[in-house]
């Protein structure tokens, strides 16, 4: 986008793919979807990423609805989900892909892959060029600029290219870097429970955030088990809070208010009432009723009930502990799943030394930032795309009216 962009605008643009393929992320984006945005109105959709206020300026300019027309443009149109997600009609990301790739190459850039950046090259304070490492087929070498973008993504998903360089980059030149972690990233949890429910998926849940044993966050909707521990979209939403909390060293743990929709006394209303109907019916087969099947015996073993105890014979005192457990299944969590696992990083480029007015460095002459490389993440949905696009958007834009203001045209 920030090259399109700014050769659209009139520069000279040669874009460095350090990859042997561009955009290899993007092909694997919301499962192989590619979840482009959001159609929230920018007020709510800012505040998917806490505090978004560096985000208002480029996303004045160029928000879902210009991306949406964007696309279609590029003969990509879009279809609007659940929650607002807008993906591509086809449901495919390479489709996205190849038109960007197809944009970028009509709107005149040099694209050259396999060709990583290892330094941006600045005197006085101005950018002048990047820097090119030796490889097994090629010398170092500089490519001479006015102007440099860093979009080289964040530590997420290694494979595919991000492997935090523009941190290094940006840090080399005196910018300061807020700590990364893994974000939109599974949790893994305490003991076997997790395993032993691995597949299941739990939807229309209440699930929340405890920190020393005080609730952080809770959040409605679908959870899944892994073999280690936790995932599936409100957990992984509320995946930075548990990081950087254990980060710190505290105790983090997870309810799940498995009946959200009935508070305790409506729920102990309707335990009654399952209980005087069922007469000599079993515990386990009560439980059928209210649970899904591979969550049966862990109810059973938590609540200390008898499996085979008959309703008649349940106590107050085991109603009240099966009500406890319904509206407040705990598991403790231990660690988190490393930045191979996680959907996007949280840190990066500070963005206090970055104008939001064009991603322009506010320590640099003439370099910009654009996409994952800054300190700015959000929820899944197709918040962080947008983020993405719009701050190339801008910082496209803006460097290149800053090199035709020098009058160098490149």
């Amino acid at each position: 986008m920030a090259a399109g962009q700014a050769a659209q605008a009139g520069a000279e643009v040669l874009l460095l793919e350090k990859m042997s393929r561009p955009a290899r992320k993007l092909r694997i984006t919301g499962k192989g979807r590619c979840n482009l945005t959001n159609t929230e109105p920018v007020p709510q959709f800012i505040e998917h990423f806490g505090d978004g206020r560096f985000l208002r300026q480029c996303l004045a300019r160029f928000s879902c609805p210009d991306l949406l027309d964007f696309f279609e443009t590029l003969g990509v149109p879009t279809v609007t989900e659940r929650g607002g997600r807008v993906f591509p009609a086809s449901g495919q990301a390479q489709d996205v892909v190849d038109a960007l790739v197809r944009w970028v190459a009509q709107a005149g850039v040099t694209l050259l892959t396999g060709v990583p950046a290892s330094q941006l090259n600045v005197e006085a304070g101005r950018v002048t060029g990047v820097a090119t490492p030796k490889g097994r087929s090629r010398k170092p070498r500089v490519y001479r600029g006015d102007a440099a973008i860093v979009a080289t993504g964040g530590a997420s998903y290694p494979a595919t290219g991000s492997t935090g360089d523009g941190y290094r980059l940006a840090q080399a030149v005196g910018h300061t870097v807020v700590p990364i972690r893994p974000a939109l990233v599974p949790l893994e949890t305490r003991g076997d429970v997790a395993g032993r429910l691995q597949g299941l998926s739990l939807r229309n849940v209440r699930v929340s955030v405890l920190v020393d044993g005080e609730t952080r966050q809770s959040l409605f909707g679908e959870m899944l088990f892994t073999h280690f521990g936790v995932s599936g979209p409100v957990v992984l939403s509320m995946s930075r809070t548990m990081v950087d909390a254990l980060r710190l060293g505290q105790e983090v743990a997870l309810s799940i208010d498995l009946k959200p929709a009935l508070d305790e006394r409506k729920l102990d209303a309707r335990l009654l009432r399952d209980l005087a109907a069922s007469g000599k019916r079993q515990y386990q087969t009560l439980l059928k009723g209210l649970l899904p099947r591979k969550l049966i015996p862990v109810c059973i073993e938590q609540t200390g009930v008898s499996a085979t105890k008959v309703a008649s014979q349940i106590t107050a005192a085991d109603r009240g502990r099966l009500r406890d457990w319904l509206k407040q299944f705990r598991l403790d969590v231990t660690g988190h799943r490393s930045f191979k696992e996680a959907i996007v990083t949280a840190g990066g480029v500070a963005t206090r030394e970055v104008d939001p007015r064009t991603m322009a460095s506010r320590l640099v002459e003439g370099l910009y930032f654009a996409g994952e490389v800054l300190d700015v993440d959000a929820d899944t949905g197709g918040y962080n795309l947008q983020a993405a696009f719009s701050t190339g958007w801008l910082a496209g834009r803006a460097a290149a009216a800053y090199v035709k203001g020098l009058g160098a045209g490149s």
